[in-house]
């Protein structure tokens, strides 16, 4: 049975009303329906009819509304709307909340045979708030459910394997006050983030014996006393996160793509030529110089026939864009008629799933030994013996470039000039700022959109891994809605490639709805939670201690390295998630992202309202694959 403090904890905003809970209708005050309260005047029960019908203003209701049909008509659509959402939350809310079918596997309930929980000795529970680390990718984010793979699902079964949590209780977190910090999207890493709940602590050893049920990716650095009403998630001032991203992503789009043609159009048409050319300064000529050395040796030695296919496809989006002609399909069809592994310079990279679910909480996919990958080389090169396949030609040229592409990318070390540039555009999100451009179904007209930045800033030291240079960016605000750190990103990081003015970031604030995209979540980290006001507290009012990160700033400092940073820097090695990400956008045959040209939004194209839908190409790359996901279901 949960704890008195679970039900104080248990939201209420669906709390009915007294007179919803009884059944009866609400009515007038005992006042205006007791004639004998109020004298034997008979119009009052009137009066009391017309009075209710003002709002918190003094006006009656609807005169807000009587300029016209046509704001009706869409106030209308918008009420439909939030409620069709609202529904499709509760449903989801409902469909978490209940325990799982008999017999049906659980990540939030782990059963236990009644014998046994009547055996388990009853111990004190104490509230507490737990300082957890991991590396997001393999799993479907943070949030624990029934059905799928998460962090907390681990972290749940963990402390009850170390019986931090009892038997009786295993079967629901809820019963545990269970609370998250930051929910972090899918494949989203944490350095430092937070559960507070209730926990049997007596074990000295507890951490470490929570630790030994847990994968390498997911680590628990402490466990404090808190007061028992603390809920991390309501004591969090504000968050820092981290974004790293390859520096040739700065590079601006090719000359030959679909945006990198509208971009040079654009600039001609308005005559800010010479601008444009200041902007990208030792940029300018950097695709030229890849084209003469790298690409044209490769075209030159094709077949006159293979070349001109391979010409016409070199600049491709991965997923076609709908607004491809029928001739471009049919010439593409009539030079290529054997169906190909490779049809595009990153078919490969798109179609890879970094982020598949590991098969077992121990045994990640992405630790795979040397010895597994040299096993799994001689079992395909076997294979390829057994059968060999045929590769066309266009194919493998396409193949060609695509590494020359790449490989020219990986060169690319960035200019502190280019780096201020990017700087300059972070800046312009400083302060508070309607974001609701920036994350899922949001209006600009709801007061939730509205975020507050403290900082964004660039590191001015690149990092050289291998062969790529890495960025650092780091975020701190007060709160962040769904894809928002990742559209911020991807924003600005465009803004910069393309020369956009940077008055195009705050014209994102106002209420025309515009398509950003959002960057990899390969790269995002939460680095930790701060907890200001609730400090100050603890060691004035409750003589606890603080909650400090500090203490654990070794240990964070090797997990980060070995378990966040080392998957980042090895999965873009190993797919190119960044080039596969950029190419998509720049060759994306659609007026979608043409805000970034000199013709600014006039250019691109504006969608109405938040229920209208994306191309299905586009919707991964701006955070739409689903259209009824839930803006609150996670952070970044």
């Amino acid at each position: 049975m949960a704890d008195q403090d679970a039900m104080r904890d248990a939201p209420t905003g669906n709390m009915p009303a007294p007179s919803e809970a009884s059944g009866t209708n609400s009515g007038p005050p005992e006042s205006a329906t007791n004639p004998d309260s109020r004298g034997p005047n008979r119009r009052d029960k009137s009066k009391w009819t017309e009075n209710r019908k003002t709002n918190a203003n003094g006006r009656r209701r609807g005169n807000d509304f009587k300029r016209g049909d046509d704001r009706r008509g869409p106030r209308d659509k918008r009420e439909r709307n939030e409620k069709g959402w609202q529904e499709r939350k509760r449903r989801k809310i409902d469909e978490e909340g209940k325990s799982s079918a008999a017999g049906e596997p659980s990540y939030m309930s782990i059963q236990f045979p009644e014998a046994e929980i009547a055996a388990e000795e009853r111990k004190p529970k104490r509230k507490v708030a737990v300082m957890i680390g991991y590396a997001g990718t393999g799993y479907h984010g943070l949030q624990i459910n029934h059905k799928e793979k998460t962090i907390e699902g681990d972290i749940f079964a963990a402390l009850v394997a170390a019986k931090a949590i009892s038997k009786a209780n295993a079967d629901d977190p809820r019963k545990s006050s269970f609370v998250r910090c930051a929910r972090t999207d899918k494949g989203v890493h944490a350095a430092g983030n937070m559960i507070s709940l209730k926990l049997i602590i007596e074990d000295p050893d507890v951490v470490k014996k929570i630790n030994e049920n847990l994968p390498p990716q997911i680590r628990v650095w402490g466990i404090q006393r808190t007061n028992n009403a603390f809920s991390c998630y309501q004591a969090c001032d504000s968050r820092w996160y981290e974004y790293l991203m390859p520096s040739y992503c700065l590079l601006p789009p090719h000359p030959e793509s679909y945006l990198g043609k509208k971009v040079l159009e654009s600039i001609k048409e308005h005559g800010v030529e010479e601008e444009y050319a200041t902007r990208l300064n030792e940029v300018k000529d950097y695709w030229d110089e890849v084209q003469k050395n790298d690409i044209q040796p490769i075209l030159d030695s094709l077949d006159p026939d293979v070349r001109e296919t391979v010409i016409r496809r070199m600049h491709v989006a991965d997923r076609a864009s709908k607004t491809t002609t029928a001739t471009d399909t049919v010439e593409s069809k009539s030079a290529d008629e054997k169906p190909s592994a490779d049809t595009s310079e990153t078919k490969e990279t798109a179609e890879t799933k970094p982020e598949a679910e590991p098969a077992s909480a121990t045994e990640p996919v992405q630790d795979v030994t040397m010895e597994d990958a040299a096993a799994n080389a001689e079992d395909a090169g076997d294979q390829e013996e057994a059968k060999p396949k045929e590769i066309h030609p266009v194919d493998q040229a396409l193949k060609q470039i695509k590494a020359a592409y790449v490989a020219a990318k990986r060169r690319y070390r960035v200019a502190p000039e280019r780096l201020s540039q990017l700087q300059q555009a972070l800046d312009q999100y400083i302060g508070t700022k309607n974001f609701h451009n920036y994350t899922i179904q949001k209006s600009h007209a709801d007061p939730s959109a509205k975020r507050t930045i403290r900082s964004f800033v660039a590191n001015s030291e690149p990092v050289q891994i291998n062969d790529t240079q890495w960025l650092s960016l780091r975020v701190h605000g007060q709160s962040f809605m769904m894809h928002q750190i990742r559209k911020m990103v991807g924003m600005a990081v465009l803004v910069t490639r393309c020369a956009t003015p940077y008055s195009r970031i705050r014209e994102s604030y106002a209420a025309s709805r515009i398509s950003i995209p959002k960057a990899p979540s390969l790269g995002l980290l939460l680095e930790r939670p701060v907890f200001e006001n609730y400090n100050i507290r603890a060691k004035d009012q409750f003589q606890l201690e603080e909650l400090d990160y500090g203490r654990y700033e070794k240990e964070m400092r090797e997990f980060k390295d070995e378990q966040i940073y080392r998957r980042i820097f090895e999965l873009e090695e190993r797919e190119n998630s960044f080039h596969t990400f950029f190419h998509q956008i720049d060759n994306y045959k659609s007026a979608y992202f043409l805000w970034v040209t000199a013709g600014g939004l006039d250019a691109a194209e504006v969608r109405e309202g938040m229920q209208e839908p994306v191309p299905e190409e586009l919707q991964e790359e701006l955070g739409e694959e689903e259209g009824d996901e839930d803006p609150e279901a996670g952070e970044g």
